[in-house]
């Protein structure tokens, strides 16, 4: 496969690439281009100013993601977030199923950060995630490189934030790529 020629494509794209050709080129990509730099640019593609805010993305997301998925990103996110801010973010963020299973996560991982279960996701709207994210966002700037780590190894939800988003992180992969 010419990874680079297909790369190529989306450096100086003079026209539209059909929406299938898009999730194909990013489906081959994925597969065959070194993970940290479709990690990187995936990042690169939510930072960007050519894509929705990082919350519309993440809101997006998380409403195709599946549970397993969903805690992936909720974990991502609250990895964010400054110790000591998850007690008042539920009442901050809407309360509901968020502020109780904000106030009782009960597993921690390795750094000491609260982690969310599938199940306890599939409690939380997208509407709820989306401002969790831009809480996230405003505290920690790292959260787009966390995201797009995420992402690089759940493919399906680069895919679901549409063609444009598509378009902009296979363009900013091969600007990676090529160095």
């Amino acid at each position: 496969m010419d990874l680079g020629g297909l790369l190529s494509k989306y450096l100086n794209p003079a026209g539209n690439v059909p929406a299938a050709d898009a999730e194909n080129h990013f489906d081959q990509v994925a597969q065959n281009a070194p993970s940290q730099t479709v990690s990187q640019g995936i990042s690169d593609a939510l930072r960007s100013d050519q894509t929705p805010a990082l919350g519309e993305m993440v809101k997006q997301a998380f409403s195709r993601a599946d549970p397993q998925q969903r805690a992936g990103m909720l974990n991502e996110i609250l990895s964010s977030l400054p110790p000591g801010t998850l007690s008042s973010l539920g009442g901050a963020l809407g309360g509901g199923a968020l502020g109780g299973i904000l106030g009782h996560l009960g597993g921690t991982d390795a750094g000491g950060t609260p982690q969310v279960t599938p199940q306890q996701a599939s409690q939380i709207s997208p509407q709820q995630v989306q401002d969790l994210a831009n809480h996230a966002e405003t505290h920690d700037s790292s959260i787009f490189d966390k995201l797009g780590d995420f992402y690089s190894r759940n493919p399906d939800l680069v895919k679901a934030l549409g063609i444009s988003v598509l378009g902009v992180a296979l363009s900013k992969i091969a600007g990676r790529a090529r160095g």
